[in-house]
């Protein structure tokens, strides 16, 4: 006789852990982030309320998670080899990898499924000191470092002036993006994106 195999708690477990991400991005996206309750996620995805709190202490703790999940996914796609953690290429041209990257971005941006959960976290973020605080460090920063990376890089390459504080020269076109994207004043495209790329490494000066 074939002796029966005990069910895999852990298959099992990572099934409702994937059910959960994509109810809570799901729900966040078509009813908003105050409308979405622990209830309804465990609804959508099939499992106990219990089983969400046995796991996170709010649906703000959910869909941080989540949105990580979204995030590493999107990296690992985006990088070689399906690598989690990957690096803004260097082509030797600068601004064409930084148009490349911010193209990316504002495809991001665009998209209902990062717009929806990325604007409840940043809002959430603002009330809620330490969720603020790990949105920063886990999904801000590590971002922040790739732009740094690549501009430590041109400047070791002579393409940018010695000395740059590559913190603040990012915030240059990562910043009126995000601002542009958190108003919803104007449209976010890649023509924008070339632009301020474009004033960013240039300058506003005449050029010689």
């Amino acid at each position: 006789m074939t002796e029966a195999k005990a069910p895999d708690s852990s298959r099992r477990s990572e099934r409702s852990r994937r059910a959960i991400y994509d109810a809570a991005l799901a729900l966040v996206g078509e009813a908003g982030y105050g409308r979405t309750t622990i209830e309804g996620i465990a609804s959508r995805a099939g499992v106990g309320k219990q089983t969400i709190y046995r796991w996170w202490p709010s649906k703000a703790a959910v869909l941080m998670e989540a949105f990580l999940d979204l995030a590493e996914q999107a990296a690992a796609e985006a990088g070689a080899d399906g690598a989690a953690e990957y690096a803004i290429p260097d082509t030797g041209d600068l601004r064409a990898d930084l148009r490349m990257v911010l193209r990316a971005t504002v495809d991001e941006m665009n998209s209902p499924v990062y717009d929806a959960p990325a604007r409840a976290l940043t809002a959430e973020g603002l009330l809620d000191a330490e969720l603020g605080a790990q949105f920063v460090e886990k999904l801000l920063e590590p971002q922040l470092r790739l732009y740094v990376d690549r501009l430590r890089a041109a400047e070791a390459a002579g393409q940018v002036r010695t000395g740059l504080d590559a913190r603040i020269a990012l915030e240059l076109f990562v910043g009126p993006l995000t601002h542009r994207w958190l108003l919803r004043t104007l449209p976010l495209t890649h023509a924008y994106a070339d632009t301020l790329v474009g004033y960013a490494v240039d300058g506003l000066a005449p050029r010689a």
